[in-house]
Parts: C-alpha cells; sequence; structure tokens
C-alpha cells in the first residue's frame, strides 16, 4: 500500500494556486500534499476514531458488500453510504463493484498531514510555487 499525504488550505487559496498552475506560474512538487481538506475540523470528521476503525475493518477483513460492512461495523447502511462516497472523493478508498455489489477497497494504509504551524499555507503555497 501506500501512504496519503494531505494538507489544509482555504478553499480560495486552493483556488488561486490551481490557477498559478495552469497559467504556468507554479509547478506542483513531488511532496506536496496530493489531497487538501479545508479544515483542520473537516480532516478530524473525515478520519474520526469510528471512521478509522471502519478503516481499518475494510483493509483486515475486505467486506464484499456495504451489507456486510454495515454488519462489521453496526452502522447503518445509508451512514455509511454518505461516510464512503466522501472517503472516495478524498482518495482515502475506491468502491469496486463486485457482481451487483459494491465493496469498498482501501487505497492507502497512512496518512501523513502537512500542516506548517508557523506560517500560513497561503504564504507556503506561494513560496513553494516560486521557481527561482
Amino acid at each position: 500500500m501506500t501512504t496519503l499525504k494531505v494538507g489544509i488550505a482555504d478553499p480560495d487559496e486552493m483556488k488561486a494556486r490551481s490557477q498559478r498552475i495552469a497559467r504556468g506560474e507554479e509547478r506542483p512538487r513531488e511532496a506536496d500534499p496530493k489531497i487538501w481538506f479545508a479544515s483542520t475540523e473537516s480532516f478530524a470528521r473525515i478520519l474520526s476514531a469510528p471512521n478509522r476503525e471502519m478503516l481499518r475493518i475494510i483493509a483486515e477483513q475486505a467486506p464484499g458488500s456495504l451489507d456486510e460492512l454495515a454488519v462489521l461495523t453496526d452502522r447503518a447502511k445509508s451512514n455509511l453510504s454518505r461516510t464512503l462516497k466522501t472517503m472516495t472523493g478524498y482518495g482515502l478508498i475506491r468502491m469496486e463493484r463486485s457482481g451487483r455489489k459494491l465493496a469498498p477497497k482501501l487505497v492507502h494504509d497512512r496518512v501523513v498531514l502537512d500542516l506548517p504551524l508557523r506560517q500560513s499555507r497561503k504564504r507556503n503555497i506561494t513560496a513553494e510555487g516560486d521557481p527561482s
């Protein structure tokens, strides 16, 4: 498996960064986070203790369907569907079709958070993007 590097950045900062990249003013570095969360709170919600436990269950028990995962986690299928859709959007899992059923598969076995404490992410993104 692999490590997913995530960062925290305000949506306006990310929009500006994307525009600089599109204009060729900035080049993303290999070490840059691949996924960005809007806040530490949104990061914490997605990777809460119950959700991390669910990811562990997916990795270790490989449920073959959402129904099976619901039983293993003792969570409602509707709640799981919403959570899994969000996690898919962040690249934490993928949904694989197995016949007529969808089964969650873990994509990464580790998440690393890049969170500078001494400078704003905005200055960090700008400074790192400076090619000189």
